[in-house]
């Protein structure tokens, strides 16, 4: 049984996809801490080590709140921190009355920080763990044995650090190889449905506006079979290029076909978008492109409507692209306010325009 929400049926969003991982990987490391940490609770009662008892049982206590609110809400109780604060203080005072049978729990309690806290505070963390074990170590035991332990401690948390530092660049690159086409480097459609979800709830919660473009090549079928798919993609690279030199920071680019393109335009009415489209349509005819290949392009806009889905919006403006391919080419035609959805069409996404 899956101890978290399903990350498959969310993993079409790689940003999200690896954000169920990160609980996943939070709620497992606090399992197994609950698993190992609970035995010792009686072991030290038994001893008559009742302060540290009580420690544990409150360590044992965040880690089940930490798995109950992850597995029965999605959160993160208090965002991990409790666990490096009681991690700290209970292998300090547990080595501080045990001797080497306490000092063996800050190996891994310093490795886990690295997986549970931010970098940054991770390392703020342990570098304040490594100082008090340093302090509790030069106390309890011979002058050799202190430096061992701290060099061996500040080495596993080093160790632990820069692969947690590679880990997450790895996380970074994969979101970012995931989410944005190779050749061009706009947006692909893997979050395509949640940008466009996320103006809509724009529009119905705060009434703010947004339109989408669809601007499609003219011909550039032709463009592959008379100068070649080297040059086919050299067009596409320079027309990403330019479509980005007249967008706003805040304005998304897509790659969602061979030769078509999708802008997001928060805060922007059907009007305005017009406006930037025939722009971009002027900037795309104005000069060739490679020096000799002459390009056009059509394109559609549409004004998200109130109650519409990211689906029927996204077909309004497709079928206007339609319209404009089949009234002559490097045009701009605007959609329609209500357009039902084709049926067949289960995915959501529209059908790629002939050129």
């Amino acid at each position: 049984m899956n101890t978290l929400s399903s990350t498959g049926s969310r993993s079409t969003n790689p940003t999200i996809a690896v954000l169920g991982f990160k609980r996943q990987l939070v709620y497992h490391l606090h399992f197994w801490a609950f698993i190992a940490v609970a035995p010792l609770v009686v072991v030290q009662w038994q001893h008559h080590h009742f302060l540290l008892s009580g420690l544990l049982i409150l360590f044992c206590v965040n880690a089940a709140l930490v798995i109950g609110l992850l597995r029965f809400r999605g959160t993160y109780f208090l965002k991990g921190r409790l666990f490096p604060l009681l991690a700290v203080v209970s292998a300090a005072y547990s080595t501080a009355i045990n001797g080497h049978a306490g000092l063996y729990w800050a190996y891994p309690a310093a490795s886990a920080l690295f997986f549970l806290l931010p970098l940054r505070e991770a390392t703020a963390s342990n570098i304040v763990f490594v100082s008090v074990m340093a302090v509790v170590s030069f106390m309890k035991f011979p002058e050799a044995d202190f430096w061992r332990i701290t060099f061996s401690l500040g080495i596993t948390c080093l160790f632990s650090m820069i692969f947690a530092w590679l880990v997450g660049k790895l996380q970074t690159e994969l979101s970012r190889l995931a989410t944005t086409d190779p050749l061009t480097g706009c947006l692909n459609r893997s979050q395509l449905a949640d940008v466009l979800n996320s103006q809509i709830q724009m529009r119905e919660r705060y009434g703010r506006v947004s339109s989408l473009i669809l601007l499609d090549l003219d011909y550039f079928k032709m463009i592959n079979d008379q100068w070649g798919h080297l040059a086919g993609d050299k067009v596409l690279k320079e027309m990403a290029l330019r479509l980005r030199n007249r967008l706003r920071e805040n304005d998304q680019l897509f790659r969602i076909g061979g030769e078509e393109f999708m802008i997001v335009l928060p805060e922007t009415a059907q009007q305005e978008a017009n406006l930037l489209a025939h722009q971009l349509l002027t900037s795309i005819s104005a000069r060739p492109f490679l020096e000799d290949i002459k390009v056009t392009a059509s394109a559609s806009i549409a004004e998200v409507s109130n109650g519409e889905t990211w689906s029927v919006w996204l077909n309004r403006a497709d079928q206007a692209l339609y319209d404009a391919k089949s009234q002559g080419r490097n045009q701009v035609v605007g959609a329609a306010r209500h357009l039902a959805t084709d049926s067949s069409n289960t995915d959501g996404f529209p059908a790629p325009i002939v050129s």
